[in-house]
């Protein structure tokens, strides 16, 4: 099957008062179309940079070398103009902090509206009937009086539903999730990645998870990436690489889980 994202030898350095550095280095994925990628690793080791350099989030400071081709169209480098038909149509980014993207002055249904017609155009009425079934798909009870409420009104497990219903609205056809139930109980973890599941499921879109829990990706994620600073440690299969790790970082990593729960 053709890959969907086709990422090669991705280096990303970043500027700071030290000096220069290689946060991410040589690293290559492909993500297949309705596909679950995990990206897996500890705090530091580049997740969330790789996922930042391939949707041209990162600022002037930092520095993106390599291939990163979405549907055959190379990324690497380009312009932010080259991301404006891309990202929240195409592309879409679910972020750990849900309070990033939900502006504390805007109802939620509101501003799914605004998301929904700044790609599909229409009027608001349509487009605010369109965020409340979008809020039903996503599990939010009470949808239509709850679109009229603020962010600052929602559980934070509510706000990451919202935050997924805007990355899903516009049908994209691959989602970035950042740490999305990190500060979440695990119930409610459980449910945000379930409802990622459902949305892979009914849409078709792939979902790229970038998670520090490797217990999470188990039963979820199609394939896992397991990164350790900066570079791939090892990818494969979830079940061969749970079952069967062939490097020693990932090993110590699942017997670091198994004596947790132990």
């Amino acid at each position: 099957m053709t890959a969907l994202l086709e990422v090669r030898d991705l280096e990303v350095t970043v500027r700071g008062r030290g000096g220069p550095v290689t946060a991410v280095r040589g690293l290559s994925f492909d993500v297949a179309p309705k596909e679950i990628l995990a990206i897996v690793g500890e705090s530091g080791a580049g997740k969330s940079l790789t996922v930042q350099a391939v949707l041209g989030l990162l600022g002037p400071s930092a520095e993106v070398r390599g291939s990163v081709r979405f549907a055959g169209r190379e990324l690497a480098g380009a312009a932010q103009s080259s991301y404006r038909d891309l990202r929240g149509r195409r592309l879409s980014f679910v972020p750990q902090d849900a309070l990033s993207v939900l502006s504390p002055v805007h109802p939620v249904g509101e501003q799914l509206a605004i998301a929904i017609r700044s790609v599909q155009g229409g009027g608001r009425k349509a487009a605010f009937d369109a965020a409340v079934r979008a809020l039903e798909r996503v599990g939010i009870p009470e949808a239509g009086r709850r679109a009229r409420a603020y962010p600052h009104e929602f559980s934070g497990g509510m706000r990451q539903r919202a935050v997924i219903a805007m990355a899903m609205v516009n049908e994209p056809e691959l989602i970035f999730a950042d740490e999305p139930t990190t500060a979440l109980d695990p119930r409610i973890q459980a449910q945000i990645l379930e409802l990622l599941n459902r949305v892979r499921d009914e849409s078709g879109a792939a979902v790229v998870l970038v998670t520090h829990d490797l217990a999470a990706v188990a039963g979820f994620a199609d394939r896992v990436l397991i990164m350790a600073a900066g570079r791939e440690a090892e990818s494969g299969p979830v079940d061969q690489v749970l079952t069967a790790p062939r490097s020693p970082y990932t090993a110590d990593l699942i017997a670091s889980l198994e004596e947790l729960y132990r």
